[in-house]
């Protein structure tokens, strides 16, 4: 990479919204137990398989820093077909910004009785209020373990493939924080409407929906 005169790039440090146990933390719902009593082992294995959409979400807060400021995305993703849900863009990552999002989830889907919704143990995941707008839909809340960002993945590795196809290496190219919001709304446009993976068997997150509903249907 030296003599080519390539270099690779370096992320910003990650946005942290731990702030301590405030009596608000829950279980991981997303952790196997597996006893190997061969060798009297306890090992927990992280489950994010789902059959259906609905199933399992997961949320995050990350957070994009130009020049002009910073804003905080706080997205919501199915973990079956990769789709954001809901979101919402912020200068600021309050509460207000986390209701914002339950509430578009919320009128997207209606019946969402048995979901898991799975999150880091940020403080805004703890606040009483957050805890009540799920329960009252029948949602089951369920947190990552202290400082262990695997048990995040799938959002995490949103966050990442977002930043690395809009973002890093084209931070002095957004002049104002309209144009990074902006810009931020198309990638999400973009991600849930055409991008393609291998999880969702070659098809974007919408189609992979709209293909899953149908056999579901039949």
């Amino acid at each position: 990479m030296r003599l080519l005169g390539i270099h690779g790039i370096s992320p910003r440090g990650k946005y942290k919204s731990y702030k301590g146990d405030m009596n608000g933390t829950c279980k991981n719902l997303l952790l196997n137990k597996v006893v190997d009593e061969e060798k009297h082992k306890t090992k927990y294995v992280r489950d994010f398989a789902t059959t259906a959409c609905n199933q399992k979400w997961t949320t995050d807060v990350s957070e994009f820093h130009i020049p002009a400021g910073k804003l905080y995305l706080s997205p919501i993703l199915d973990m079956h077909n990769r789709e954001i849900v809901a979101y919402n863009i912020s200068a600021n990552p309050t509460f207000n910004q986390t209701k914002d999002m339950l509430k578009k989830a919320f009128e997207k889907h209606e019946n969402l009785e048995g979901l898991i919704f799975h999150s880091d143990q940020g403080w805004q995941y703890q606040m009483d209020a957050y805890h009540k707008e799920l329960e009252k839909r029948g949602i089951r809340q369920s947190m990552s373990r202290k400082g262990n960002c695997l048990d995040n993945s799938p959002m995490e590795n949103f966050f990442g493939i977002m930043k690395n196809e809009m973002f890093y290496g084209h931070e002095y190219e957004f002049k104002t924080l309209q144009e990074l919001e902006k810009a931020m709304i198309e990638y999400i446009e973009y991600y849930n409407n055409e991008r393609i993976s291998e999880k969702t068997k070659g098809l974007s997150p919408i189609i992979y929906r709209q293909q899953s509903f149908v056999a579901l249907t039949l």
